[in-house]
């Protein structure tokens, strides 16, 4: 009798298989904590033939020791975990300093989880099923964005909001400002042109590097996220409505 795919797998060619952990390549090392053992050895699969090293964990505790160990150069962590979940890994690595970009898995298609993983200062999301091949695309295009612009491109200042794209910071009245990576990349796209309306799509499609509708709401939570932490300055960044953001000329 055949084997029925895994529900939460969208139905897809499958790569030839490699060994388990994978060894840290040129590309870094990518941790998967993932209970659903189906869903992790896929994603190993393919995260290995883009050229990945790949560290897999089946529970909470585990992800969070292996994070902390083997600094990966991504995580991706499913919500619902054995012994710790998948927020409270992310929320206890920003509390030691750790910004390593984070997408989140979950099966829960509501607001809650996702909007509670940015405010933790995870990076993206995916709800299952999901296509393993989009999943590598989202980790990529985290990685080209924590990887930053060129050394030569000029500090950019809107009111009392600088950002220095050289050295990823940002200050605000002279104040240091910690962000994500993708909180700075957002912020620096709509700091490149003040006055310049960007759409949700648009925003999407260049800061997070894909395009869905379905995702525009990713975009409207790390925006309140980022004037969460620009406080006073908040108004730099002001919301057209029916359309998108600018930043403040």
């Amino acid at each position: 009798m055949r084997a029925r795919p895994h529900p939460n797998i969208l139905r897809t060619s499958r790569p030839r298989r490699s060994g388990q952990n994978g060894p840290v390549t040129d590309k870094g090392l990518v941790l998967v904590v993932e209970d659903e053992r189906p869903i992790a050895d896929l994603l190993r699969l393919y995260l290995t033939r883009d050229g990945f090293g790949v560290q897999v964990e089946h529970d909470g505790a585990a992800g969070l020791a292996a994070a902390r160990r083997m600094r990966p150069v991504a995580c991706v962590l499913d919500i619902a975990l054995p012994s710790l979940e998948g927020t409270e890994i992310c929320r206890r690595l920003r509390e030691d300093g750790d910004w390593t970009p984070v997408v989140f898995l979950t099966a829960r298609d509501d607001e809650v989880d996702r909007v509670l993983g940015l405010e933790l200062g995870g990076d993206d999301y995916l709800t299952k099923p999901f296509s393993p091949r989009e999943l590598v695309a989202r980790v990529r295009a985290l990685l080209r964005r924590a990887a930053g612009p060129g050394d030569g491109e000029r500090v950019r200042t809107v009111g009392p909001v600088s950002l220095d794209p050289a050295r990823r910071s940002v200050t605000v009245a002279g104040r240091d400002l910690t962000l994500t990576p993708t909180e700075f990349d957002l912020l620096a796209h709509l700091l490149r042109r003040p006055g310049r309306v960007f759409t949700r799509e648009e925003l999407l499609a260049t800061v997070w590097g894909y395009a869905s509708p379905a995702g525009t709401r990713t975009v409207d939570v790390h925006v309140a996220q980022l004037r969460g932490k620009l406080g006073d300055a908040a108004g730099v960044i002001r919301t057209v409505r029916g359309v998108g953001y600018t930043a403040n000329a």
